[in-house]
């Protein structure tokens, strides 16, 4: 079974991974939206050097078809990609998948794909997008986690330090984090709280 980091920080271009992940992280996600190929690309490569060499887990956000490419281990899909990804082809190339989830629908779903994780969110309301689910509450952390089981589980949306004590007692085995490191007056302090935060609950 996979053991997550209790640290998952997500990023949004490679720049921003390459600024923090020399500072300590050791799971970090590739989140890189509307882009062209060529630089998807280009992001995926410096991303999968800078991790190796930093001995940090990289996770490509939906475009398995180039982490597939490109020689990653792990990607993370939404729902909607459940639909077009070749699950075979990443099981054959020996890549992890983590699943996002927002409802039992899709956490029964999920649990059925054998993956590497399940992701819940938002556990606290969120100023990145527009969700279409509200705040799921730790009271759901605690209720996925028991569904499912041995399967890692990771917190996301509005995380900050102050709430990591009550999201692990829930139950997440892992906190996703995005705004309180993009949006803070200086990332690179943020982060180091978030990692030094973090080292407590390593599995």
């Amino acid at each position: 079974m996979t053991r997550l980091d209790p640290f998952y920080l997500i990023v949004g271009d490679v720049a921003e991974l390459q600024a923090l992940v020399p500072l300590g992280v050791r799971l970090v996600q590739l989140r890189v939206k509307d882009q062209p190929p060529a630089e998807l690309r280009r992001q995926i490569t410096l991303a999968k050097s800078i991790c190796d060499r930093h001995f940090c887990q990289l996770v490509i956000n939906d475009y398995w078809q180039l982490a597939l490419q490109e020689g990653c281990d792990f990607v993370h899909l939404g729902q909607e990609d459940l639909d077009s990804a070749d699950l075979p082809a990443l099981r054959r190339a020996g890549i992890r998948v983590g699943l996002s989830t927002h409802d039992e629908a899709e956490l029964d779903r999920a649990l059925t794909q054998n993956p590497a994780y399940v992701a819940l969110g938002p556990v606290y309301p969120t100023l990145l997008k527009k969700m279409k689910w509200g705040p799921q509450g730790l009271d759901r952390v605690s209720d996925w986690k028991r569904r499912a089981g041995q399967v890692p589980l990771v917190g996301i949306g509005g995380l900050t330090v102050q709430r990591l004590p009550d999201l692990f007692t829930a139950g997440a085995d892992s906190a996703a984090v995005v705004t309180d490191i993009q949006r803070a007056p200086d990332p690179v302090a943020r982060c180091r709280d978030w990692i030094a935060a973090t080292r407590g609950y390593l599995p």
